[in-house]
């Protein structure tokens, strides 16, 4: 699957580099504490929990259920004329982490808190490949 052209792109930080290189390689993976074993999402230097800087990259299952949720009515940027209404989506993930992204296939109008989704990940370009998700 792959996105629609013109949209903004993603420009990855040092610290969240690895989370993009992962997504290009087909992986959804996010840190986790090697102390207190915490995810941490969107990634970060050090722990949220308890401060250390040892952490790993751990495979997820890229499966959860929309957190909380908005729906976008006016086009934010030139590239999204017409493609509105959509829903950005807050989705908690089966291991815990939260991520912010979009929902693909679902109208917005059956969107729900605890609606279970899937992610799909969707080419955007030779660099990025996004974490979108689907109902499952």
């Amino acid at each position: 699957m792959s996105a629609r052209p013109g949209f903004p792109l993603p420009v990855p930080s040092e610290d969240s580099a690895p989370f993009w290189e992962y997504l290009r390689q087909g992986e959804l993976r996010v840190q986790r504490c090697l102390v207190c074993t915490a995810f941490a999402h969107p990634p970060r230097l050090m722990c949220p929990n308890c401060g250390s800087f040892d952490r790993e990259w751990v495979p997820v299952s890229g499966r959860g259920t929309v957190y909380s949720y908005v729906v976008t009515r006016q086009a934010i940027h030139p590239s999204f004329e017409g493609h509105t209404p959509y829903a950005t989506v807050v989705v908690e993930l089966a291991e815990g982490p939260l991520l912010t992204s979009n929902l693909v296939d679902v109208p917005v109008d059956e969107v729900r808190v605890g609606l279970p989704v899937m992610v799909a990940l969707v080419t955007a370009g030779d660099e990025v490949t996004l974490p979108l998700f689907r109902r499952m």
